[in-house]
């Protein structure tokens, strides 16, 4: 580079900073040697401000503007005027760029879920998740306790600290507002002003301000959720003894539709008898070739009542694993004993049933279970 070139770029020294990341909160203005020329000119646009440094200790704020550095209070000096330093200045100053604009769409959730004490359901377990928008709001501040000496600050560096912040107000503020966890999704706008106000309070001490927080979603252990899912399944069925009539006439269709079951063998010897009964009424009632209805020659004797109609075959569920299996019939439950899917401890229910019980404790299954025959007598 010419003399007249170094000459050139020793008069005009423009300083601005356009973002083009969205994701950087400060941005040091990089000078060799740090050396900030008398009469440079400062370009800070809307959404930024500009903190001065000078010789280590923060010397100036400057708001959206076009500043001319060179009033005699600035500790900047000309590298002209020092010609014994070879045209390096003996005054070392920066200058920060901040990013003053909201960085949003930012998110949190919990980690391990809240304990809270819940007025319908008692100790209950809680996670949630959203999203919030941070802004810096004292630029020298945040320069000072946070960004430090760093060049390049981005929003990554601080989201971490922030998060750990809201998921412990966002604990507290859940644990103690007596808010019903049934009401809790109807109150998530005014949690999530709660918990920005007291996160607010500790962003302060870093120069930031949280201008908003959403809280999308409270929800419960899948557990808890399955309960509460069977609990309403409950409120839209109404009548349960007709619902369980219900099911065990649905299992008694299934089973009947399943080859080799007893079950099937026994609806349809019912159905084949009074399908017989149909036909033998109507055959009766049948007209001559006259016209005329048939008459037997004889009174007939009075018709034998009809059989009573095949025993109902139980069918039976099995818990397993905290899930519900079934409903199976009992050649099926045979079959499952047979091939060690079924043992004694299994717990089965059929409806009718108090509760849950052991298979071996119920007299219809016990009797699937190999018992072993006694040793002979002796002598034979």
């Amino acid at each position: 580079m010419g003399i007249f070139d170094f000459l050139k770029g020793e008069f005009i020294d423009v300083i601005h900073w356009v973002d083009d990341t969205h994701d950087t909160l400060v941005w040091r203005f990089e000078r060799e040697g740090h050396a900030i020329k008398y009469g440079a000119k400062l370009t800070v646009r809307e959404g930024q401000v500009a903190v001065f440094v000078h010789e280590g200790q923060l010397a100036d704020v400057f708001t959206p503007g076009l500043y001319m550095l060179e009033t005699n209070n600035m500790p900047i000096m000309t590298t002209l005027q020092h010609w014994d330093h070879g045209f390096q200045s003996p005054f070392k100053s920066e200058i920060y760029f901040v990013d003053t604009t909201r960085f949003s769409d930012l998110k949190w959730g919990t980690k391990n879920p809240i304990i809270c004490r819940d007025p319908e359901f008692g100790m209950v377990r809680l996670r949630a998740f959203g999203t919030y928008t941070i802004r810096v709001t004292d630029a020298a501040k945040f320069l000072t306790e946070i960004v430090g000496t760093d060049g390049e600050f981005t929003m990554d560096e601080i989201s971490f600290q922030i998060r750990n912040i809201i998921v412990q107000e966002t604990s507290r503020v859940l644990a103690g507002s007596g808010i019903p966890v049934l009401d809790m999704a109807a109150n998530t706008a005014d949690l999530g002003k709660l918990v920005a106000t007291e996160v607010s309070k500790t962003l302060a001490e870093y120069g930031l301000s949280m201008p908003e927080m959403y809280i999308e979603n409270i929800s419960l252990p899948p557990a808890v959720e399955e309960v509460m899912d069977k609990r309403t399944s409950m409120g839209i069925v109404g009548d349960l003894g007709k619902y369980t009539q219900f099911q065990a006439a649905e299992a008694m269709s299934a089973a009947a539709s399943t080859p080799g079951s007893s079950m099937g063998a026994g609806m349809g010897m019912g159905m084949g008898m009074g399908l017989a009964q149909h036909m033998a009424s109507t055959m009766a009632g049948q007209q001559g070739p006259w016209g005329q209805a048939q008459q037997p020659a004889q009174q007939p004797a009075a018709a034998a009542p009809p059989p009573p109609p095949p025993p109902v075959e139980h069918v039976w569920h099995i818990a397993r694993n905290g899930a519900t299996e079934g409903p199976f019939s009992k050649a099926r439950m045979g079959r499952m004993a047979t091939d060690g899917d079924l043992m004694r401890e299994t717990l089965v229910w059929t409806p009718g049933q108090d509760g849950w019980k052991k298979a071996g404790d119920v007299t219809e299954l016990a009797q699937l279970f190999t018992i072993l025959p006694p040793p002979p007598p002796p002598g034979v």
